[in-house]
């Protein structure tokens, strides 16, 4: 699936979509800042997370060979506060939740960055770096903290916008009348009794939010790379503040991209600890299968909001079982012809037949849509509508075909329509992340398992109403039969009598919304913060 688009981005720091022009040919360097590690992630983080991954796997594709860097942060404020809440060491607290997270990446298809550094394995080099900026006079000790003087930074708020005086103290540092300016910054906190710390140059203590991501991104990627990515919250003070403090440590500092994806809200209101109206992904995977969740997650532009409802995720689920019942019929109506001159529509001596037009048109137009929409700015949601549902149909339209009775080369002609089709339609999923490596069986059952769970039945409970159901109809007391189906439907479980079996499949339970809500267990502990 070769992309004769070009990659148009949307840069932040220059407010518009720009041809990518990597600093060197045929190579990307990526830093994006992941997650501070006190807490189950959030949606917040899976959107990021997902969006960067999406891009990851975009440049690969392009052939790109990608440095792709995302950090924990492993000590901050927030992981002592919970540490010192629940007894236990910081240290053991965010180590413990940076392999949380990892399980959280694993289930929702993320492929693993080429780097996930933490600030507590860098203290040196994030050490060095504060020394690098206070011999350029550009950050000061007082007390065994120590500060960026922003006064020294002529180009501060060139990302954000913001000018220098609305720069507050931030939402992790309270004022302190120890700086010069309100708006500095901490690069070092000076240590407190109880807290881990670090022997410097200016007395032990820990690294500051902000520097860490400089001293990292600078440590894998140099102090020039490609993209920077994060959530918008970043944008400032955070990102404003790497900027500051990486040209002051090295007036060539430069990032040539800089992206942010869109907050999540649930039902329009931003997801705060505030509101209470927040859930973990692990709240939502114990639901909802991964893969209807990253569905979920790209259904909208990433740099938009997205709007969270159960519905809205019941519509993702409902849309992953089609594509996935779509390519098991598939597998299941090629099957018999895996052996000899009939695989993959081979004809006399081995040779392929030629495809049909209208596979031929729907592959193209696919490849074409596919190109499109992910050239520009990566426009992931357009992908799984148009072209993509018109492929699952032509593909849905064969499989009745191949059970006629037809000549041999038009049987080869359509297996191999019907194969190509499949191809194009795989190779879709995989970009996005969703073609996990287990089979489309496991995949349909699991849906099946997590469709059970939120209708609180089994299996045999299913099977038991179907059997009632049965027992109903050949009694004619159809009203019965109606209201069992019926019933299975508002909890999301669909009947359909094919020939004279009764199968069942997951669907989008028909009930109002409010209705739906319930079907999430209320959040039970706070988010994380900010990713850092």
């Amino acid at each position: 699936m070769a992309n004769n688009e070009e990659l148009k981005l949307y840069n932040s720091m220059t407010q518009q979509k720009e041809v990518f022009k990597s600093r060197i040919p045929g190579k990307v360097s990526m830093y994006v800042c992941g997650v501070t590690a006190y807490d189950f992630s959030h949606l917040g983080h899976a959107r990021a997370a997902v969006a960067f991954d999406i891009l990851f796997r975009y440049l690969q594709h392009l052939g790109y060979e990608v440095t792709y860097v995302r950090n924990f942060t492993d000590i901050d404020d927030k992981i002592i506060r919970r540490a010192n809440e629940i007894g236990e060491d910081p240290l053991s607290l965010s180590s413990r939740f940076c392999e949380e997270y990892l399980v959280d990446m694993a289930d929702l298809q993320c492929l693993i960055p080429t780097h996930q550094p933490r600030v507590t394995d860098h203290v040196e080099q994030i050490k060095d770096m504060i020394t690098q900026i206070i011999e350029k006079d550009s950050a000061y000790a007082v007390e065994g903290d120590v500060f960026f003087a922003v006064d020294k930074s002529p180009n501060y708020g060139q990302l954000s916008g913001q000018r220098l005086e609305n720069n507050r103290a931030g939402e992790r540092v309270a004022v302190d009348s120890r700086k010069r300016n309100p708006a500095d910054f901490a690069l070092w906190k000076a240590a407190k009794p109880g807290e881990p710390s670090w022997e410097s140059p200016w007395g032990p203590g820990r690294p500051g939010w902000h520097i860490e991501c400089s001293a990292m991104s600078a440590q894998y990627l140099t102090f020039k790379f490609d993209i920077h990515g994060g959530g918008i919250d970043l944008i400032f003070p955070h990102h404003e503040n790497e900027i500051a403090q990486s040209c002051a440590a090295c007036e060539e500092s430069s990032v040539s991209y800089w992206l942010h994806n869109g907050h999540v809200t649930n039902n329009n209101e931003k997801m705060s600890k505030s509101l209470g109206n927040f859930f973990t992904i692990r709240q939502i995977t114990e639901r909802y299968h991964p893969l209807a969740l990253r569905h979920f997650l790209i259904s909208a532009h990433y740099r938009s909001p997205l709007n969270y409802s159960v519905s809205q995720l019941e519509s993702s689920s409902d849309a992953v079982f089609y594509i996935y019942q779509t390519l098991q019929d598939c597998e299941d109506a090629l099957l018999p012809f895996q052996e000899g001159s009939l695989k993959e529509g081979a004809g006399q001596n081995g040779n392929l037949v030629a495809i049909t037009a209208d596979a031929q048109k729907c592959i193209s137009r696919l490849h074409e849509d596919f190109e499109t929409k992910m050239s520009d700015d990566l426009n992931t949601w357009p992908l799984l509508t148009g072209a993509f549902q018109e492929a699952l149909k032509v593909i849905n339209g064969s499989l009745g075909m191949l059970k006629k009775k037809q000549q041999k080369k038009q049987q080869l002609s359509l297996i191999r329509s019907v194969s190509e089709v499949k191809k194009e339609v795989t190779e879709v999923l995989r970009i996005l992340g969703l073609f996990p490596p287990c089979t489309c069986a496991e995949v349909l059952q699991q849906l099946k398992g997590k469709a059970l769970k939120r209708a609180g039945l089994t299996e045999d409970d299913v099977m038991s109403l179907i059997e009632d159901r049965a027992v109903a109809r050949k009694s004619q007391d159809f009203k019965k039969s109606d209201q069992i189906r019926t019933d299975l439907s508002a909890r999301g479980i669909a009947l359909m009598d094919v020939g004279k079996e009764t199968v069942w499949r997951p669907c989008v339970p028909v009930e109002n919304e409010e209705k739906a809500k319930t079907v999430v267990e209320e959040p039970t502990s706070p988010p994380q913060a900010a990713s850092s």
